[in-house]
């Protein structure tokens, strides 16, 4: 390799800084020959016992470092913030661009060849994948894997997914809370992050769909010995790839977005995947629009049988042969010529370990479990730059509704209210949910499946048409309208919704309407005032200031493309 490398400015210097540069770095062992040129590749640790998903990430490192040094390289593990979906307060999705920028930073400023992304939890693999296009080495994602099936009482259970319904049951009196507490522990029963069809899942077939990782990565389970193998096949790669110079921008091309787009609507992924795979397009310079999701992936079929579209779990997926049979099925809607991180494409990639094992799991392209399941974008005078729909978690019934708003001015409010038995409302209603979106919240939290009210629980009613400028977790399901852009708190027409208005929604006609009047509105926009900020310093401040909305990806504004990888100036 003739190229010198970025990592010969730290440690080939032969001068006072790099003494500085070398010594300090020996303090750990390292030998004399470590600074000889060879690629230093940074493994980039989400790891945190905070972050459930992602504890067992220790292992994976030592395993990435094995590869790298087998393949002549020298690893260097580091850590960024990380991101746990289930306890980070207000919302994990307030600090995923904190986080990209934690990554960004971290990669450009060290001496670093290329990066290793360690993700698993939701905001942990776009926030990293962000960050690391933002600077443009050569990069390579290790998934943290699924976990093993949940199992309760003979049935299996999927994580996010059965906490919805384990609430309803509370509700209706159906499991009582010592059950309640007993199927948790059943729910997640391994390493891992949730192995239903949730945002971690999606993210990971994500990357995977993008060509950032090795074949079959996304669907291995963490506490299977071959996600080890995986990660430990990732550092040798990642080294090669230095050599090659195969950097994050020759493998995301607008074509690989595309393939993305219709491999998600095929394992019904989150309608999540949509505001992350937009922000890390603006990240690399990729034109992406929310209209593109609905045009490119709306007609996909859905050949993935998993919660919460369908029954199964993606340990099931891997053993039925997990996406590179997907692949395969939807070979003729794909790019075919999108290089991958192994120098070559899907298809090249795929070959020999495209046979289904299981066709009551991944359907063939011909005869799928639904026709048409990509996610879809509607648009009206409630939402003019679009929201959002995922037809294949909702009720069909509902895909055509118009009823009468039942109104919650915030979160504080839906739960105070929501059941109360002498709350006007009916299954018919349309329940909407303001001030949580991007600016309102702040940061856009997973509250747009509003649970019912108990008293539609009790008769039997499962679903309703729920509308909010919220997102909702990749594992719910319901006829919920998300992303309502623009959002209430900066003056979206969500703000001006009254009890008792009438909200169509069409579907397929890609309609969210408002039946009131022009002038009614212009009359309660004059009596709107501007909430005050949520937050007044610190980095919430900030990000209130600077984040765009949802349709945009909720990025900063300032992080949009890319600042690339030279340091021009020493440290001492």
């Amino acid at each position: 390799m003739s190229r010198r490398l970025r990592s010969h400015d730290w440690f080939g210097r032969k001068d006072k800084d790099g003494i500085i540069y070398r010594s300090w770095m020996k303090n750990q062992g390292m030998p004399t020959d470590m600074f000889d040129g060879r690629p230093v590749i940074g493994i980039c640790n989400t790891f945190s016992e905070l972050t459930p998903c992602n504890a067992h990430f220790r292992d994976h490192a030592e395993a990435v470092k094995r590869g790298v040094l087998e393949a002549g390289g020298f690893p260097v593990e580091f850590p960024i913030m990380s991101l746990g979906e289930t306890l980070l307060k207000p919302t994990a999705m307030l600090f995923r661009n904190l986080a990209s920028m934690d990554a960004e930073e971290s990669i450009r400023g060290n001496p670093i060849d290329g990066v290793v992304l360690l993700t698993g939890c939701d905001k942990t693999t776009p926030s990293t994948v962000m960050g690391a296009a933002s600077v443009g080495l050569p990069t390579i994602v290790v998934p943290g894997g699924p976990m093993l099936n949940g199992r309760y009482k003979g049935q299996t259970i999927g994580s996010g997914t059965h906490v919805w319904k384990f609430d309803e049951d509370m509700k209706t009196g159906k499991m009582t809370q010592e059950e309640c507490e007993y199927a948790e522990s059943c729910m997640s029963r391994s390493i891992g992050h949730c192995m239903t069809m949730g945002t971690a899942s999606t993210m990971a077939v994500m990357v995977e769909s993008l060509g950032l990782t090795l074949s079959g990565a996304s669907a291995i389970p963490a506490a299977d010995s071959r996600k080890k193998v995986m990660a430990q096949l990732s550092g040798r790669r990642i080294v090669e790839m230095v050599k090659e110079n195969l950097t994050i921008d020759k493998i995301l091309t607008r074509e690989a977005f595309e393939n993305a787009i219709k491999v998600n609507a095929a394992v019904g992924g989150s309608s999540n995947f949509i505001i992350h795979l937009a922000a890390i397009a603006g990240r690399i310079g990729v034109d992406l629009k929310l209209d593109d999701f609905d045009a490119i992936g709306s007609k996909i079929p859905l050949l993935l049988n998993l919660m919460p579209s369908g029954k199964y779990l993606m340990e099931d997926f891997y053993y039925a042969g997990g996406l590179p049979v997907i692949l395969n099925e939807l070979k003729k809607e794909l790019h075919q010529n999108v290089i991958t991180v192994t120098g070559k494409n899907h298809q090249e990639n795929i070959v020999g370990t495209t046979d289904n094992y299981n066709a009551d799991v991944i359907a063939a392209y011909n005869k799928p479990f639904i026709p048409e399941a990509g996610i879809v974008v509607v648009k009206g005078n409630l939402a003019e730059n679009g929201a959002v729909i995922k037809p294949s978690a909702a009720t069909p019934a509902l895909m055509k509704h118009t009823g009468r708003a039942v109104v919650f001015e915030s979160i504080e409010d839906y739960h105070a209210r929501v059941d109360d038995p002498e709350l006007d409302i009916d299954e018919n209603c349309v329940m909407v949910l303001k001030y949580v979106g991007p600016v309102g919240y702040p940061g856009m939290p997973e509250v747009g499946n509003m649970a019912l009210p108990k008293k539609i629980l009790q008769k039997g009613i499962k679903d309703m048409v729920r509308i909010s400028d919220g997102r909702m977790s990749g594992t719910a399901y319901g006829t919920a309208v998300l992303h309502v852009s623009p959002e209430s708190a900066i003056g979206g027409a969500l703000a001006l919704v009254q009890n008792g208005d009438m909200i169509e929604l069409n579907v397929e006609k890609r309609l969210l309407h408002l039946h009131v009047s022009d002038e009614e509105l212009a009359k309660r926009r004059a009596a709107w005032a501007l909430p005050k900020p949520a937050a007044t310093r610190g980095y919430v401040s900030m990000y209130i200031k600077h984040v765009m909305g949802a349709d945009k990806g909720a990025d900063l504004d300032f992080l949009q493309g890319s600042s690339g990888s030279e340091v021009t100036r020493d440290s001492h």
